[in-house]
């Protein structure tokens, strides 16, 4: 299985940003922790770091056929772009939303998700560890298609 961890504007700030929002690792030190518990479980982790938004729509766009699921921390893009949105909506591939904080305790602009519907599940709230919740999740619901799909098979 090979899933891309793909990680929005400004979290390339982690370890120095509000880290009373969102710690104090880097995102380096969360790519690092995540690739291994990912190995762990024989998934292959690519991750990807952009602030732009274009940038962002691209990585979904070629992850489909590519990458067999996507976690998406999008940032502020999260709350503002219909374009990531239409790009998730346009794939088959599975995307797990993920944000460090609980986007639902902080500023009002950021309690609405644009990509929420078009994703298959959304995590928020558990700093750092929101990221291992989101692997988990997506390895859980891939493996789970992928058995469906054989018994499908075999019928």
């Amino acid at each position: 299985m090979k899933l891309l961890l793909l990680n929005g504007p400004n979290l390339n700030l982690l370890g120095s940003r509000e880290p009373q929002h969102y710690g104090d690792l880097t995102l380096t030190d969360i790519e690092i922790h995540l690739t291994d518990a990912a190995k762990k479980r024989n998934v292959e982790l690519t991750c990807r770091q952009t602030n732009h938004e274009g940038v962002l729509i691209d990585e979904i766009q070629f992850a489909n056929g590519t990458f067999d699921g996507v976690i998406l921390n999008a940032g502020g893009y999260t709350h503002t772009s219909v374009a990531l949105r239409d790009a998730i909506a346009a794939t088959t591939i599975p995307v797990v939303e993920i944000h460090i904080s609980n986007i639902q305790a902080r500023e009002d602009f950021r309690h609405k998700s644009l990509i929420a519907p078009v994703c298959i599940g959304q995590i928020s709230g558990f700093g750092s560890y929101s990221y291992y919740l989101g692997l988990d999740a997506l390895i859980n619901y891939i493996e789970e298609i992928n058995k469906d799909n054989m018994i499908s098979d075999n019928n």
